[in-house]
């Protein structure tokens, strides 16, 4: 499985993004889809999570009513779509992807086998 994530960039606060996360795999929709971002200094955190089962997302409470997660499974893509940005959201942002992860563990990183290479999202004040 290989993650291509893509979309950062540097933006101003309060302006908008969409992160893109290309997966080569067979069975894409059986996949459960994250984000996940680390800024420096910091831990890897969690952001947002799509379930493959009923697509309902999951946030972390410091990006819910601003970052939204989708999928388009015909074009293994997930997206993260990231508005009102702050300069506490510049880190790199990783997509990550596992079949086998269970709900009390979509929040964490060792959840996941797979990982894209990142994408650097800076915001400025």
């Amino acid at each position: 499985v290989q993650l291509q994530a893509s979309g950062g960039g540097l933006v101003q606060a309060g302006g908008s993004l969409r992160l893109s996360c290309v997966a080569s795999v067979v069975s894409f929709r059986s996949y459960v889809m994250s984000w996940f971002r680390q800024a420096p200094g910091k831990e890897r955190e969690f952001v947002s999570a799509l379930k493959h089962s009923d697509n309902r997302p999951l946030y972390a409470d410091s990006v819910k009513g601003r970052f939204t997660i989708s999928r388009d499974n015909a074009k293994n893509t997930v997206y993260l779509q990231m508005n009102s940005l702050k300069p506490e959201d510049t880190a790199v942002y990783y997509c990550a992807a596992d079949r086998q992860v269970i709900v009390s563990s979509y929040r964490r990183p060792d959840a996941y086998h797979y990982w894209g290479q990142g994408t650097l999202v800076t915001v400025s004040s």
